[in-house]
């Protein structure tokens, strides 16, 4: 009998998941505030929609064996934006939606084996709309929500922001086959791929610089300016940031531009997020996402609906911060009801009732305790705020 859980699947105790559940409900309780509805996607879809034309590589896939193409879901966007589409076509846009769930992952081990890696995701995702506005509601949005996670100081959050479109406008000069590659360079923080393009050396040490180009947007916007010209694009990126900056400044936060970032997943097609914060030994990724139109558009008929833009929230990779950095201890545990005799049963469960009728967790010790010591010894073994020791019958 296997007594361990498959490779990269893992057992959460009690406060794992009560801590789980707990920032979730910070995150949908600021989700409602800004107007966005829940919605549960499943599980299990067809590959065609999990690969998201493309999008997503078939190895990080889980596949399930059945008489068509099936797999578990990697992320929660794919299978929220066909649902839009399909089932929620008929309603007004924008869209607002936001999901809590487990996503899969596969992967190979060091030692050739099958790894599947879970993670319990909170996002939402914003459909139907392509304009500027809607980036801009995000990122405000993402802000509110880290806001509510009890991130410290030392946790130095940083939000990286990047732009499809703005990458692609910096590539625009190099000859077409030359393109993919020197995005792959980017995106890969590839130096040596530079080197090996075949462009002329200006337009080399251009990407030289671009690889190394990051940080506060507004100078950033302005080296890129000088290449481009006062493009629309630069215009709107730099409203958007300027739009948000005091929020992020308020709350210790800060804004990092970087042309070359593109997030894990090749979903997007525009504005791209992720928030970073400092763990105990390294930096630790919390919430990534983007817009998504032309993932949008492969689900949809209607090119006024084909627009979508969103964020996840890894809750475990939160949880995890905030445990090995000194965050936010765990909720108090319940009160322990014990009595000195059998037959003062009944007032315990009275105790109890009372207690549950006030909203305080409470627990039943179902031995008899010599006294109140040996009752709160208990109530510190099993994790117990403390003891309720009853020594008579009403």
């Amino acid at each position: 009998m296997a007594l361990q859980p498959a490779a990269g699947a893992r057992d959460l105790h009690p406060r794992d998941v009560e801590s789980n559940r707990r920032l979730c409900d910070l995150l949908a309780q600021v989700y409602r505030l800004w107007g966005y509805e829940e919605v549960t996607p499943p599980t299990i879809e067809t590959l065609e929609t999990l690969e998201a034309g493309g999008a997503i590589s078939d190895r990080e896939l889980v596949r399930l064996v059945a008489d068509q193409p099936l797999g578990l879901r990697p992320e929660l966007t794919a299978s929220i934006a066909r649902a839009a589409s399909t089932r929620l076509r008929h309603r007004p846009r924008p869209l607002r939606l936001w999901a809590t769930g487990t996503t899969f992952r596969s992967s190979i081990d060091d030692g050739g084996g099958l790894r599947i890696t879970e993670r319990l995701q909170s996002g939402v995702e914003l459909l139907g709309d392509a304009s500027a506005a809607a980036d801009t509601e995000l990122i405000h949005l993402l802000l509110a929500s880290a806001a509510t996670l009890g991130l410290q100081e030392g946790h130095r959050p940083t939000l990286l922001v990047g732009h499809h479109g703005l990458l692609g406008a910096l590539l625009e000069e190099l000859a077409s086959d030359q393109r993919p590659l020197a995005r792959r360079a980017l995106t890969g923080y590839d130096p040596l791929a530079i080197e090996a393009l075949a462009v002329p050396e200006a337009q080399r040490s251009r990407l030289q610089t671009l690889l190394r180009l990051r940080g506060e947007p507004s100078t950033v916007l302005y080296q890129i300016e000088q290449w481009l010209g006062p493009v629309p694009l630069i215009a709107s990126l730099s409203a958007t940031l300027a739009s948000v900056g005091p929020t992020a400044a308020g709350m210790g936060l800060r804004l990092q531009l970087d042309p070359s970032f593109q997030p894990h997943f090749d979903l997007y097609d525009g504005l791209v997020l992720k928030l970073v914060c400092q763990g105990g030994e390294a930096p630790v990724a919390i919430a990534s996402g983007g817009r998504y139109d032309g993932l949008v558009r492969r689900f949809c008929t209607d090119p006024f609906q084909g627009a979508g833009t969103g964020f996840g929230f890894d809750i475990e990779a939160i949880r995890e911060l905030l445990q090995t950095t000194a965050g936010p201890t765990a909720p108090a545990g319940p009160w322990l009801v014990a009595v000195a005799r059998a037959q003062d049963l009944p007032l315990a469960l009275e105790r109890l009732v009372e207690c549950h009728g006030r909203g305080e967790a409470a627990e039943l010790c179902h031995q008899v305790c010599a006294d109140g010591a040996e009752a709160e010894r208990i109530a510190t073994e099993r994790g117990c705020r403390g003891a309720l020791y009853l020594t008579a019958s009403p």
